[in-house]
């Protein structure tokens, strides 16, 4: 004692090197994914896996047999052992035992389905998704049988063990949890388990905006000419960067921005003065800018529009209206700034002081920047007005004038964080690496649009990334199904190249890997929302193919699907497969949405119609046709479906470069 008084550190590190030394973990430790009310795969061998002292010997009891399982911590203090469940069924307890005692409760024997992607499989039924009929959706959602998994945003640069999770671990599938979770996932799991009775565990995984190679392996992208370089940075980084050097690069980057868009000088917004001359163009408003002025392009846009403001408005604090932008605005009135927004996601709304508003003619100017994709106004004509107090509206929908400040191609991307999400194999190692010793039937997945730029890529990514799922997990060539990207962006005119439908065409292409599926979408989006409201077909559309494939049931999954052309001098006749009972053009009589063309590969809208189990294609500007493309277009209005209400995936018959072929 008096040795501990005279030298109290020293004595505390001898008592912290004996505690070290006899560490005890007290009891077994689960991961964050074994937790009550689980869902375990039935009739497999499912793993549970732990922590402990090493070398302990830890007992395993199941509730649905009287077999007994035992495993010895190895020097990691590392234990799994694998347990043989029987068909669904429970509740059931298993008990865990290294001499204290560890109980599961109210642990089910069902389907565990792994559900993953970006924002419209992340879109909940409730928060910032409001699904259709949401409240009611939600109040209806009592399933005790339907389990839910969440697991939280997290990125790492290399693999890690444990899942940030939510809630504690598994919840059951109540109105209080299902509102925050993954509206797709919960219709998917409810429409198989009112067919089969079976339970549904549901294990969520995503994050919206991300990229597919986020999602890979470093192992295996490390493998690939495209993301080899970058992955191994990523795995060399010493640690994730401070906030404050990110927002030092940040900031260094937008003063190029600003210093190179022409719109600026000496930091002066030169452009939103009144009356700016120049050679201003004119583009309608609302609409992106890349599905029609602009195409492939990214960097500042400036938009004019001026306003006759009445008397009655006058001298009066207004509200100007904008929806949503991709990405980000700053506004102006008559040259004083009124607002700015960052987020394509977020809706503008700026009040405008009294002094600002003057009778007659005003101007308004709207700077624009867009990252990558989209660009421009989002929202419906109804969302872009400026509103009195008393109730008065002037509609700011039609002609603008615009003009291009910057061309992002001049500055280079912006910095990306290097604890970000969108960095190659990043969420793979935080958010799928940790739940690959949970034993799954299957994988559902939604994603595609942040790699719609890169479609061409996309073609061998997306395999990759499935063969990549089914490597790690080791349980043989698990079912993985997928959502084709709905229909977005300007409705579909005349025909056109579109980024969209080379990613629509890549995910069916993907279809050639064995124990796949494609839940089509191309009739149920939104040309002003890229989250569509209507999840619960996409859910079903899903769950028909898990129920066609895996629980046996018989029914109708797809919609037709392009198999061959035949041409037959001035026409083309096409042949399907998943007719069903026969084709049917839905909702009138007339077909839609398909485009012929000539050896100089010019596409003209196309007559259509069905014959048997087939659709003849023709036109009178092509004389000679030699392909055909069906819905080839960012928002398409193509109305090709089957008896059983399920709609033609887009195809083309050409093989003609797309304006994706080579971007990486």
């Amino acid at each position: 004692m008096k040795f501990c008084l005279s030298f109290p550190t020293k004595c505390f590190q001898l008592l912290l090197f004996i505690l070290i030394a006899s560490h005890s973990w007290a009891k077994v430790t689960l991961p964050t994914v074994i937790t009550d009310n689980m869902v375990l795969q039935q009739k497999t061998n499912a793993a549970l896996w732990g922590k402990a002292d090493a070398g302990k010997s830890i007992a395993i009891t199941t509730g649905w047999n009287s077999q007994k399982y035992t495993a010895v911590v190895d020097a990691n203090g590392d234990w799994k052992v694998k347990v043989s469940t029987p068909s669904f069924g429970g509740p059931y307890i298993i008990t865990i035992n290294d001499g204290d005692e560890v109980k599961l409760n109210n642990v089910l024997i069902g389907e565990v389905w792994v559900c993953s992607g970006q924002s419209n499989m992340e879109m909940p039924l409730a928060g910032w998704g409001k699904i259709f009929n949401y409240e009611e959706e939600i109040a209806q959602a009592n399933f005790p049988s339907i389990r839910l998994l969440q697991l939280d945003h997290i990125t790492s640069n290399v693999p890690i063990k444990e899942a940030k999770v939510s809630n504690n671990g598994w919840t059951m599938c109540t109105p209080e949890y299902v509102a925050n979770f993954s509206s797709v996932a919960y219709f998917f799991a409810r429409e198989i388990h009112n067919k089969t009775r079976i339970p549904i565990g549901l294990i969520h995984t995503s994050w919206g905006g991300t990229i597919a190679e986020a999602w890979i392996s470093g192992t295996t992208l490390k493998t690939t000419e495209d993301f080899a370089a970058a992955t191994t940075a990523i795995e060399k980084s010493a640690g994730s960067e401070s906030k404050e050097d990110f927002q030092l690069k940040l900031k260094d980057w937008e003063n190029k921005v600003l210093t190179k868009d022409a719109g600026y000088n000496n930091g002066q917004a030169v452009w939103a003065a009144t009356n700016t001359s120049g050679d201003w163009k004119t583009m309608k408003q609302p609409g992106l800018w890349e599905s029609t002025a602009l195409p492939e392009f990214d960097g500042v846009v400036w938009f004019k529009k001026k306003i006759n403001i009445p008397a009655a408005m006058a001298g009066k604090e207004v509200t100007l209206s904008l929806g949503t932008i991709d990405d980000n605005d700053i506004t102006w009135l008559n040259g004083e700034k009124v607002g700015e927004t960052t987020g394509y996601n977020v809706n503008r709304k700026y009040t405008i002081p009294p002094n600002l508003v003057k009778e007659g003619e005003n101007e308004l100017t709207v700077r624009v920047f867009d990252g990558s994709g989209g660009g421009g106004f989002y929202d419906d004509t109804s969302k872009l007005f400026l509103a009195g107090g008393d109730g008065q509206t002037l509609s700011l929908a039609g002609d603008w004038q615009y003009k291009v400040g910057l061309n992002l191609k001049d500055v280079g991307a912006g910095p990306v964080q290097n604890n970000g999400p969108n960095r190659p194999s990043v969420l793979f190692n935080a958010m799928i690496n940790p739940i690959l010793n949970y034993t799954i039937k299957g994988a559902i997945w939604y994603q595609g649009e942040s790699n719609a730029g890169r479609a061409y890529q996309y073609r061998w990514l997306f395999p990759t990334l499935i063969k990549d799922w089914r490597k790690q997990w080791g349980v043989g060539e698990f079912p993985f199904y997928f959502v084709q990207l709905a229909n977005f962006m300007k409705p579909y005119t005349d025909p056109e190249e579109s980024a969209w439908a080379e990613l629509r065409e890549a995910q069916l292409m993907t279809l050639s890997l064995p124990n796949t599926g494609m839940a089509v979408t191309i009739d149920i989006g939104n040309d002003v929302d890229i989250h569509p409201k209507n999840k619960q077909d996409v859910g079903k559309r899903l769950a028909l193919i898990a129920l066609a494939k895996n629980y046996g049931k018989t029914m109708a999954f797809s919609g037709p699907m392009y198999q061959s052309q035949t041409i037959e001098g001035n026409k083309i006749r096409l042949n399907f497969k998943y007719v069903e009972e026969g084709l049917k053009a839905k909702e009138g009589s007339t077909l839609a949405g398909f485009e012929i063309a000539g050896a100089d590969k010019k596409f003209y809208k196309a007559t259509a119609g069905i014959q048997g189990r087939q659709v003849v294609v023709s036109s009178s500007d092509v004389a000679k046709p030699i392909a055909v493309r069906y819905d080839w277009a960012n928002n398409p209005d193509g109305n090709l479906f089957n008896t059983a209400d399920l709609p033609a995936s887009p195809f083309r018959t050409d093989n003609r470069a797309g304006v994706t072929a080579g971007k990486k």
